[in-house]
């Protein structure tokens, strides 16, 4: 039994040791680099199995089942803003057929396992295997950044992740319906009645939803509600459809709040950046929160059915079920052996796996199924296993395949004019990935003839979300002659990419008080500190931006003694490019490095010591 202190936590101290553990896990594992989930499963397990400090079901009580089942319910109208039709009918056709053919595959393979394997009943197996179909987006993003894919393995593991994230909780809510028919039929009630009372419950579910969200759109859309108040007004909006959903039918409001996600996901409301913003914060708080509370009520006696079989069933769905599902999903599609094998190995399960099992779970076992206390820890073991697994071996298996970017992550340079398409060149020539993306296609016209990789369009746009692999890149720079886009790509960007990764060109009118911008805008100043006009000024009157190579022979100092006037923009390594911020003292190294300069044209050209092996220096 967990030892602890037996009059347990008063309920605020509860709400905020929560809190605490869950953000302080999400933040600690980006300090280091970890998947979140990892470390908020430890930290739930200590707190509650392991020490007895938090037991939910003691310290908040009835609290916790409303709380799981919220959470839970904005958590997949979260998965529902995320799907646009617009997104999926530009996804290559290889998502399309994971979605389609795959998530019904993923489902049957799954609740096989389930069934055949792990020993669980029939009811049990075909709600957990719905639920099973979720890959984790939440999981998925961060390795592919670490892996540094090609552009399709990297669309088909990210899109299946999206899109799969709402389908399979919305299987699980379809199973669980059926479930509750069959019993309905197995105590006499009749499955007549019961079955045409779940497919009425469905669809005025439906109808709710979409009914409150084509509402909350034309609300939006005709300035009806305030920008201050249109996040609370759908924070509302979503508890109000699931709570009215549920009170016609149990459960359904899950599906009622999916549909107003999916409604107002494509509705292309002007604030939809608001509710991205909401959906953000609200994911971060409740899936922490959920995976913490979910963590700290196991018990050892329910981590007891983690045994042989659980173990094997784990191995199955790893080694067999999901390999066979994408494969036969991909089977014809035109994707490349390889680029299957890779996706097929790779399947990390994320928290709404958890959340939704420790719904269900629950709700089975009050119908007195044998077996529904098994899905939680279950899905624990499955997340834990499948998280660890793909972290550790996902960069090794694509070298293996060859398929692993052996590239460090790149930059996104917007704006097509002299300096920016300069300093792209020079990136370029480093060795790293660039692309420079500019609104005006005659802008681009240096790039190309530079043979540089360019999107034509805005940067903000869901082309540019859809068709540019953001996950080759890790740093931003803005450099266009509009100061206040500039502003606002910085800002935009700076949610998915860090602030400490997002620069820009000096702005014109800065120093004038009335034209000063706060400094929660925007990225930070990229140096030289200097205007766009005036960057590109010398770039026409003969400067240029150099990639200069430097070694404890000849090191910072000597190269500035030649070019006393250039101005360091940034330092390359072996892990990347890191740019300099205006007014930034450049230290010198010891050994090897490079790096990029802006250099006045009358000042040292082609010395033999400035240039990369095999490379010729000079314009960039």
């Amino acid at each position: 039994m967990a030892t602890g202190a037996e009059a347990g936590l008063a309920p605020v101290a509860a709400f905020a040791l929560v809190g605490v553990l869950g953000v302080g896990a999400q933040w600690l594992a980006w300090r280091l680099k970890m998947p979140a989930i990892v470390l908020m499963l430890v930290a739930g397990l200590i707190v509650g199995p392991v020490t007895g400090v938090f037991v939910p079901a003691r310290d908040l009580g009835d609290l916790v089942r409303p709380m799981v089942s919220v959470a839970v319910a904005i958590i997949l109208f979260e998965g529902g803003l995320s799907l646009t039709l617009q997104g999926l009918a530009d996804a290559a056709k290889g998502v399309r057929r994971l979605v389609i053919i795959g998530a019904p595959l993923g489902w049957l393979g799954s609740a096989l396992a389930l069934h055949l394997v792990a020993g669980l009943e029939w009811p049990v197996a075909a709600v957990f295997g719905g639920i099973m179909i979720v890959t984790g987006p939440t999981v998925i993003a961060p390795l592919l950044r670490t892996a540094r894919l090609p552009r399709r393995p990297a669309a088909l593991l990210q899109w299946e992740a999206i899109v799969n994230d709402p389908i399979g909780a919305l299987a699980a809510v379809l199973a669980f319906q059926v479930v509750v028919v069959m019993q309905a039929g197995a105590a006499g009630t009749g499955i007549g009645p019961a079955l045409a009372e779940v497919g009425m419950g469905a669809v005025l579910a439906g109808v709710i939803g979409a009914a409150t969200g084509r509402g909350l759109a034309a609300a939006f859309r005709r300035a009806m509600v305030p920008e201050y108040m249109k996040v609370p007004v759908l924070f509302a909006s979503v508890l109000g459809a699931f709570a009215l959903s549920d009170l016609i039918l149990h459960e359904s409001g899950l599906l009622a709040v999916t549909v107003m996600g999916l409604v107002l996901a494509n509705a292309q409301l002007p604030s939809y950046a608001e509710m991205r913003r909401f959906k953000e914060h609200a994911t971060i708080l409740l899936v922490s929160g959920v995976f913490i509370l979910l963590a700290a009520g196991l018990d050892l006696q329910s981590l007891s059915v983690l045994d042989w079989r659980a173990g094997l069933f784990v191995a199955v769905v790893i080694l067999i079920v999901r390999p066979l599902t994408v494969a036969l999903s991909l089977m014809g599609s035109g994707v490349a052996w390889r680029e299957v094998a890779l996706v097929a190995l790779t399947g990390p399960r994320g928290v709404v796996l958890v959340a939704v099992a420790g719904l269900f779970g629950e709700r089975l076992s009050e119908l007195g199924i044998a077996g529904g206390a098994a899905l939680v820890p279950l899905a624990f073991a499955l997340v834990a296993a499948t998280v660890v697994l793909h972290g550790f071996t996902l960069v090794p298996l694509a070298r293996a395949l060859g398929l692993a970017g052996a590239e460090a992550p790149g930059v996104i340079v917007v704006g097509g004019s002299a300096f920016p398409t300069a300093l792209a060149a020079a990136i370029d020539k480093a060795g790293l990935p660039v692309l420079v993306a500019d609104p005006n296609y005659v802008r681009l016209r240096g790039a190309r003839e530079a043979g540089l990789e360019v999107f034509y369009g805005d940067i903000l746009s869901e082309a540019a979300e859809h068709r540019i692999e953001m996950v080759r890149y890790d740093t931003v720079v803005t450099a266009t002659a509009n100061d206040a886009y500039n502003t606002l790509v910085a800002t935009d960007l700076a949610s998915e990419f860090g602030r400490e990764h997002i620069f820009q060109v000096s702005r014109e009118k800065d120093s004038r008080a009335r034209h000063a911008l706060p400094p929660g805008l925007g990225g930070q100043a990229l140096a030289p500190e200097a205007t766009l006009a005036d960057l590109d000024a010398r770039i026409a009157a003969g400067a240029r931006v150099e990639l200069a190579r430097l070694s404890d022979g000849h090191d910072l100092d000597a190269w500035r003694a030649r070019r006393p006037n250039a101005v360091a923009i940034a330092r390359l390594s072996d892990g990347g490019i890191r740019f300099f911020r205006a007014g930034e003292e450049v230290e010198n190294r010891k050994g090897d490095w490079r790096l990029i300069a802006l250099v006045p044209a009358d000042e040292g050209r082609g010395a033999a010591e400035d240039l990369p092996p095999r490379q010729e220096d000079g314009q960039a």
